[in-house]
């Protein structure tokens, strides 16, 4: 996993990841929003959904510690060895949004992320206990991988998935 050693750093590359990765939805049409394909395993809508639904969760769990609230990663209801359900509740809160919407809505959710990496100092962002829900589980990770790995790593195997989903379509 990449390591950053600033908040620049890590909002530059999501800046340019996000921008590829939604920028492959612009030459889709709204009623292919929904069209499986062969060999991808999500639609278009459900690849955006993806991303808003762990950016929103990333959003959620820093606002619920905020409000010094018990955070319960990854989400009531949902264990991390069992994501499939998760993963569906995104798909079907955004299932009724135009392909336009998703994309301003995941730019939106894009700001919204910097925000919070602004928000932080830079030992909570890259030091493991910024947050009570980002050392929730074994692994202790420093806030910004918790980021990473919600937002850039996807943004980039996304992208893949989406070329190819138009190269089959």
């Amino acid at each position: 996993m990449k390591v950053y050693t600033s908040k620049e750093e890590l909002k530059n590359e999501i800046e340019k990841t996000a921008k590829l990765f939604v920028g492959e939805f612009d030459a889709i049409n709204n009623e292919d929003k929904d069209v499986m394909v062969d060999s991808v395993d999500r639609t278009p809508s459900q690849m955006i959904a993806y991303q808003l639904g762990w950016i929103d969760l990333i959003l959620h769990w820093e606002s619920e510690e905020q409000k010094g609230n018990k955070v319960i990663t990854p989400s009531p209801g949902y264990k991390w060895n069992n994501l499939g359900g998760l993963y569906k509740s995104f798909y079907e809160k955004y299932e009724d949004d135009s392909i336009s919407d998703l994309i301003i809505s995941f730019k939106k959710y894009v700001d919204r992320i910097f925000e919070l990496i602004e928000s932080y100092t830079d030992e909570e962002l890259f030091n493991p206990g910024g947050r009570k829900w980002s050392s929730s589980t074994p692994s202790n990770w420093p806030i910004y991988k918790w980021i990473h790995i919600n937002t850039v790593a996807p943004f980039k195997s996304f992208r893949t998935k989406i070329r190819k989903w138009k190269r089959n379509k």
